[in-house]
Order: structure tokens, then sequence, then C-alpha cells
């Protein structure tokens, strides 16, 4: 059988060290035990096994990723940046209170933000999908801070590298539960990068992630319009993103023309995640992805590139990558679902994308 998608790993990823603590704080002197940090090794492993041992296996075809240069990391981010996370690899550093480096991070980072260019460069030569199965996640990493488990923006430095390579349009959905501020922050000046975030309506966090992620939030100067903000109730459903991709994000792109896609495939907004409050299954993440497949073959001639961001359920979040997985291949899910048991609400949803529908027209978008 013909492979119908390209997945790309590197080892290196797995050497980024987040250590114990109280879940993403730091350590407790109150605990017997501390816990391992939500953005470690086990998540990853188990998704890069669900994809191997899974029925989707023998539709995949692996490859090496690579480390990403200075040169590709500073399309995106500042010189100044870079040296501090480089500083920081000797002795650690707690850029956040979740967001920490041990000593010797460094490599699984640029192994992470390289790993994301290696699937680019596949996809722009291929044109069909490439996966790159990467932590940490990178979509809260401005070009000058890190945030949010987030040290390199994997999606932001690959964006910029297809633009380099002659792109001139280049769409970016993200439907991780969490704001995509750093990818928004990169771009939102930028006419060439439209970026979408589908998320959990959050609000702000502090100083490292002082945007609202609010419809209001739509880019500035040449890229007024170019950002869109989709801040999705708590306790989302299948549904309700279902209607709100097809109500908002599709019109957008098509309206775009983007001629590469990029999802940045947080699975976080599962109904089982720690880090999230909202009720999507292997099936919503399956329809996500099967959306993008079709928008990506009408619009990119099939360039589509594919980016792990979050998911911190290390046993489902591996089953929903599988699902989606499927989805971006153009299927249905064909592995049972473990766990999800919340059904949809319908009548909720549709309150809930009609509220939005308001919301986003009082700030200028027209759906």
């Amino acid at each position: 059988m013909s492979k119908a998608m390209d997945v790309f790993w590197h080892d290196d990823v797995l050497r980024h060290d987040t250590g114990f603590g109280v879940f993403e704080a730091p350590p407790s002197d109150l605990l017997d035990h501390q816990t391992q940090h939500p953005e470690s090794s086990p998540r990853l492993m188990n998704m890069r096994a669900l994809l191997r041992n899974g029925p989707v296996a023998d539709q995949l075809a692996w490859h090496a990723g690579r480390h990403a240069t200075e040169a590709e990391l500073v399309r995106f981010h500042t010189a100044d940046y870079l040296r501090s996370i480089e500083s920081a690899d000797g002795s650690g550093r707690r850029f956040s209170s979740t967001t920490l480096m041990n000593p010797g991070s460094l490599s699984g980072l640029l192994a992470a933000a390289g790993t994301s260019l290696a699937a680019l460069e596949q996809t722009l030569q291929s044109r069909r999908p490439a996966m790159a199965l990467v932590r940490p996640p990178g979509h809260h990493a401005a070009p000058a801070m890190a945030d949010g488990y987030c040290f390199f923006n994997n999606v932001g430095v690959a964006a910029q590298a297809a633009r380099a390579a002659g792109l001139e349009r280049v769409a970016i959905v993200d439907w991780d539960v969490h704001h995509g501020n750093g990818t928004q922050a990169g771009f939102y000046a930028d006419p060439s990068v439209l970026t979408i975030s589908l998320h959990m309506d959050h609000g702000a966090w502090g100083p490292s992630h002082p945007q609202t992620g609010g419809v209001d939030e739509r880019g500035e100067g040449a890229g007024e319009g170019s950002n869109l903000n989709i801040p999705l109730p708590f306790g989302a459903d299948d549904l309700t993103y279902a209607m709100a991709f097809e109500r908002f994000v599709e019109p957008a792109i098509r309206a775009f023309a983007p001629q590469l896609l990029i999802i940045a495939n947080g699975l976080d907004a599962s109904q089982f995640d720690p880090n999230g409050r909202q009720l999507l299954t292997m099936k919503g993440f399956n329809h996500l992805a099967q959306r993008a497949r079709v928008l990506a073959d009408e619009l990119c001639e099939g360039r589509l590139l594919v980016v792990q961001e979050g998911g911190y359920n290390p046993a489902y979040s591996a089953y929903c990558l599988h699902a989606a997985t499927q989805g971006f291949i153009g299927q249905a899910s064909s592995l049972p679902d473990p766990l999800a048991y919340m059904p949809a609400f319908a009548g909720r949803s549709e309150a809930d994308i009609e509220a939005l529908a308001q919301a986003l027209a009082g700030a200028g978008w027209q759906f």
C-alpha cells in the first residue's frame, strides 16, 4: 500500500527535561510525591506508539527530523531572545511559573523547530500531508518571549520558512485549547500570514500572555484583518467546534486563498485533558482534520503541514492524535474511542455559535 502521510521525528525532542513539581508549578515541600510536569516525554512517546501500532500505521512514512539553525529561527525570533535561550541551557531557567528549561534542554527545542521545518520541506515537495511529531509545543512563544511551556514557535518558524521559499500566502489554523498568542504576536502586522485560533475563552493570563484572544484582536497596520480569534465557551463539544470551523474558519481561509495550510494540532481540548475545559472526542478531532485536508486539497494543491502542540492526558491524547491523523489522510477514525462519553448538545451549540457570530460582527468580521 502506498503511504498517505509523512511523519517526522527526532529523538532529541525527548531530551527537553521539564522535571517534577505541583503539576506545572515548582515543587512543594508540603507534598510527599511531586508529579511529572504535564509537558513531558511520555505524552509524545505514547503518540508515537499509537501511530506505529494503530490501524493507521501502514499508511504512514516515517522520516528523520533535524535541528533548526539560527538563521531559520531568527526569521521569527529575535537574536537577543535566542541568546537568552542558549544561556539557559547551561544551568537551567524557569521563564515563567509554568515554563521550565532544565540544563541540556536546548537540543530538544532545536529538534522541535527543525523537525517542523523538515516536515514543511516535505509537504512543499510532495504536496501531501506531513506531520512534525514534536515537543515542546510552540504556539505561546512570541518573537522575544517564552510562555506556556513554549520556547521556539514551531509553526511560526515554519511559516516564515515557507515565505522564504517563495510562497506568498500562508494560513495557520490553531485548535489547541489555549489561544495561540505567540503566533498571533509574530504575524500581527503581516498580511501574508493568516492566523486563526479556536480556543477556550480564557482571556489574558499575565505579562507573558497579555493578549486576550478576543474577537477584537484582528491584526494591525497592513495586517489588519489577518488575525481571527474564535474564543469558544467552556464545555464546547464536537458539534460546537465543527460548527465554528464551518461557519468561521472555512470562509476566512477560502477568502485568503493560501498556498500552504499549517495546523497547530493541539489535542488539549479533549474531554479528558487536565489543561482544558472542553469536550472534544476522537471523533471531533477526526472531523476537524478531515475538513483541514479538504481545504488543503482545494486551495493549497495538497500542501498541509501538521505540527503537534498541546495534549496533556498522556494516554487519551495519543488516541486523539490517531483519530486526527486518519482525518488528515481523509478517513474516518477506525480506532474505537476508549473513554469519551459526553453527548453533543445541539441546542446549546447552535446558541453558542450565534452568540459568537454576533460578537465577531461587532468586531468588524463578516461571515
